[in-house]
Order: structure tokens, then C-alpha cells, then sequence
């Protein structure tokens, strides 16, 4: 899995996708990043901010070892909410 060379744990990728499937939760998580753009998505202060806000709506306490994984892996995957394509790569990638 290529999200594992980023330092997820499966079993946290998993956690979170089983978490996921709560459709309050997935409303609440689709509220926090409405109208995110590009150009959010590459700022460090506003990915750090977005992955604490989803961490508490998932309930996950997540280590500051944890959190800057996840905005090297968001930063380096370039990530256009609004592309299709860059969407379905990500969903595959998590699935």
C-alpha cells in the first residue's frame, strides 16, 4: 500500500475507513472540508488545522508524529478536490 511509506498504520487506515461509514460522521467531515481548495491543501498551518479538526470529529488522538504524516502525505500528493481523477486515486489508494 503506498499510503504505508508515509507511516500509516493499516490497522489506523482501517479504523478510520470503518469510522467513515457512520453517515453523521461522513457528514460532518464533508462540512469541515467544503469549498477546501488546491492551494489549501498545499498550506502546512491549514492542512495541521484541518487534520486536527478531523481527528477530533473521528475521535482519534493523533501523536505529533502522526499529524506530520499526514501533511507530508497531503502536501506531496498535490491533491485538486476538484479534479475527478485526483479523487478516484485517492479513494483506490485507501480502499
Amino acid at each position: 500500500m503506498s499510503y504505508q511509506k508515509y507511516g500509516f498504520e493499516p490497522a489506523f487506515v482501517e479504523r478510520v475507513k470503518m469510522k467513515m461509514k457512520n453517515p453523521d460522521t461522513k457528514e460532518r467531515i464533508k462540512m469541515i472540508l467544503q469549498g477546501v481548495t488546491k492551494h489549501d491543501l498545499q498550506d502546512r498551518a491549514k492542512v495541521r488545522r484541518f487534520v486536527g479538526m478531523l481527528g477530533r470529529v473521528l475521535g482519534e488522538k493523533l501523536s505529533e508524529k502522526q499529524v506530520e504524516h499526514m501533511i507530508n502525505f497531503v502536501i506531496s500528493q498535490k491533491i485538486d478536490p476538484n479534479n475527478t481523477f485526483h479523487l478516484i486515486k485517492l479513494w483506490g489508494m485507501f480502499r
